[in-house]
């Protein structure tokens, strides 16, 4: 049995193994790290690398290595400077990478921002995203509430992009958009998208869809308030 790591103050701690990580004041912590639970309330930073099984950030969290963990709970900011394997994320504050980020299940409330590559199993975003370069999940859905989402590239199974109310600004103009130099997938659904190049099986194109080219190899169905410069079948 480890002990505990408790921060209610400020200070420096050594890494090593622990059970749980709270920190409520100021905390650095030196070396690699291992811990089953890791709380932050106030201002975290681990100067290396982190390992644990349960994250929930409510204040502030850096991580300058690389990081991996089970289930991650971002209310606050948490960035990690390399790579992040992070099984199980839902984020309703900000997650900043500087690496890749990977995983089973996604769910993005608030936003993420994320120097390299994206790859879940199932990513569900309804906040915003930066993807510096490709975001690949079997299923990827996006809600588009506000901002603009960007991805370099979005690959999958199943694609679903649809413009969503926002319900805090009922009478706001803004609407969120997705922008991609390519997406495929063998479904996808977009809307409010511009892209370069979409490559599909099936290919449905809604309002506010401006595709520079579209590659598909059953169907494509194109709403009249979206456009297209050039379409064809493979």
């Amino acid at each position: 049995m480890n002990e505990n790591l408790i921060i209610n103050g400020s200070g420096s701690y050594p890494g090593g193994r622990y059970d749980k990580i709270s920190i409520r004041g100021e905390g650095t912590i030196v070396n690699d790290v291992e811990c089953a639970v890791f709380h932050v309330y106030g201002t975290c930073e681990a100067v290396e690398n982190l390992t644990t099984g349960s994250v929930k950030i409510f204040g502030e969290a850096e991580v300058k290595g690389n990081m991996e963990a089970q289930e991650t709970l971002v209310m606050g900011t948490m960035a990690v400077g390399n790579h992040a394997h992070l099984k199980k994320i839902k984020i309703f504050g900000l997650l900043e990478v500087g690496e890749r980020l990977s995983g089973d299940v996604a769910v993005i409330k608030g936003s993420i921002s994320v120097d390299g590559d994206v790859e879940y199993e199932t990513f569900d975003s309804s906040g915003g995203f930066e993807i510096k370069g490709l975001l690949t999940a079997d299923t990827i859905k996006i809600g588009l509430r506000f901002g603009e989402s960007s991805a370099e590239e979005i690959g999958g199974g199943k694609i679903t992009v649809k413009k969503r109310k926002n319900s805090l600004l009922p009478f706001g103009k803004e609407i969120g958009t997705l922008t991609a130099k390519v997406i495929e997938g063998d479904e996808i659904y977009l809307e409010n998208t511009k892209a370069e190049i979409v490559r599909g099986n099936m290919v449905k194109l809604g309002p506010g869809c401006q595709i520079g080219l579209v590659e598909y190899r059953k169907d494509l169905t194109v709403d009249s308030r979206a456009t297209i410069k050039t379409k064809t079948k493979i």
